[in-house]
């Protein structure tokens, strides 16, 4: 059926084909049940380094893709947490290297991630699932791609590994540097214009760098690498979050007393090894201004941050965050990207899994940027950046211009409670959402599916009603 809307639209297909990214057609791949995954590996699936394996997708019981790839267990603190994994897998050649593949409708590449929903079979009634409604991901990487930011593309799939059925999955892409992904080019020299971009950066927890080959059981604990933040790995803001200089040595040992005021930066592209001493500079000087020239606007009522920053991006990237409530927002799992002779960007938005209403932190009538109001020495902050954007006219102003005009059309309320309404009418038809929950199901706990997307539709129409009041006062 697929081939056959190809063939039979052909010229408006690749008209839609570049300018919707691949999602003309691709409905057909979601016909029926929902797309099934089958991986099967000969041994042990890890979170420290992939094993061998091959993988297929069905779609109504034919197959549409297979082939060999590589597969880990993915994340840190989901991964020791959750009882239902999530994972990443590069798809392979028969000699081990890399290949690109289509997968789903989605544009080719080799990197991929199945991601699971955090489930615990102990722990408190509150936090057994992190996201019942299993949409959180999804809907805001929707959301976020129809206001024209870039994120990760994702197609509901059901997994069986090695035989097993292990519930519903979003299969999504990971995001990285690639021309359909996160665009940035490469950087290349030692002086511009090669040097001035093709960098993604990352605040993050450094579990993807824990050592490997260690037992299995290690990794169930080893929570001490999250900090383990380096000079080959990272570069730290001279700046604490209240905007001083720090005065401190940067590199201390995991969750030393000061690391709640520290800031740093992961090298997510180039990878540490591809990066030479001039380009580690290049960055390191280039956050160094824009962060100081927030620190000067602020004082002196100027705004010379747009001279380094794509302010626009840094507004949607807020937007984004702050209507799916993402409580790790700013602090950990967010991405920063700046592409060569181009300025610093917000983005892709990432880890949505404990937002919507799901935390206990910050209320649903204040913004998730004022984290550190509310939270006071945490290992990781929100940077003073957004302190200080919030008491910006010229930010704040963007902001309202770009959230009036999503809210008369991408983020309209009947866009945002039709994608929900959607998206929960497929996971009930199909019988995926009751799979998923005859399985993952604790003793003596049970989730009311139907119940909990209600709880996600009442947190958007109080956090949507609060953010036009909000930012309508701007």
């Amino acid at each position: 059926m697929y081939f056959a809307c190809m063939l039979k639209h052909k010229s408006l297909y690749w008209i839609l084909f570049l300018a919707l990214g691949f999602n003309s057609c691709t409905k057909d791949y979601t016909s029926g049940q929902l797309p099934m995954v089958y991986l099967d590996v000969d041994g042990q699936i890890r979170p420290d380094d992939k094993i061998d394996g091959e993988f297929s997708i069905e779609v109504d019981n034919r197959t549409v893709v297979s082939g060999n790839m590589g597969v880990e267990y993915r994340g840190s603190t989901s991964y020791r947490l959750s009882d239902k994994k999530s994972y990443g897998f590069e798809i392979r050649k028969a000699n081990g290297s890399g290949t690109p593949k289509a997968l789903l409708g989605m544009p080719a590449e080799s990197d991929w991630i199945l991601m699971g929903h955090v489930i615990r079979s102990n722990g408190p009634d509150d936090l057994y699932a992190f996201d019942p409604t299993l949409m959180h991901h999804y809907v805001g990487y929707e959301l976020a791609r129809s206001i024209g930011m870039y994120a990760a593309r994702c197609r509901w799939v059901e997994l069986t590994v090695n035989g097993q059925y292990q519930g519903v999955y979003v299969l999504m892409e990971k995001l990285k540097a690639d021309r359909m992904r996160i665009d940035v080019g490469e950087p290349y020299g030692r002086k511009e214009p090669g040097i001035t971009g093709g960098y993604i950066l990352k605040i993050d927890k450094t579990a993807s760098y824990a050592p490997s080959g260690r037992e299995l059981s290690y990794y169930d604990n080893n929570w001490g690498d999250d900090a383990n933040y380096t000079p080959y790995i990272s570069f730290r803001s001279e700046y604490d979050i209240e905007a001083s200089t720090l005065d401190i040595e940067p590199f201390r040992p995991p969750y030393h007393d000061d690391q709640y005021r520290e800031t740093y930066f992961l090298h997510e592209f180039p990878k540490p090894s591809d990066l030479n001493g001039e380009m580690r500079s290049y960055i390191s000087d280039y956050v160094y201004d824009f962060e100081s020239a927030i620190i000067l606007d602020n004082l002196n009522g100027t705004n010379t941050v747009s001279e380094y920053a794509d302010l626009e991006t840094f507004a949607d990237g807020f937007i984004m965050n702050e209507l799916a409530g993402n409580i790790d927002a700013y602090r950990i799992s967010t991405f920063l990207h700046k592409p060569r002779g181009g300025k610093l960007r917000f983005g892709p938005i990432w880890d949505l899994n404990i937002g919507y209403g799901r935390q206990g932190r910050v209320p649903w009538t204040d913004w998730i940027a004022n984290y550190n109001d509310y939270v006071s020495q945490d290992a990781w902050m929100v940077p003073f950046w957004w302190d200080m954007f919030l008491e910006s006219p010229e930010f704040k102003s963007i902001v309202k211009s770009r959230w009036t005009q999503y809210r008369n059309g991408p983020l309209s309320d009947a866009a945002i409670f039709g994608l929900v309404n959607e998206t929960e009418g497929r996971l009930l038809s199909t019988g995926a959402a009751e799979r998923n929950y005859d399985l993952w199901r604790a003793e003596n706990r049970t989730i009311n599916f139907e119940g909990e997307v209600d709880f996600l539709r009442n947190y958007l129409e109080q956090r949507l009603a609060w953010m036009d009041d909000e930012i309508g006062s701007w």
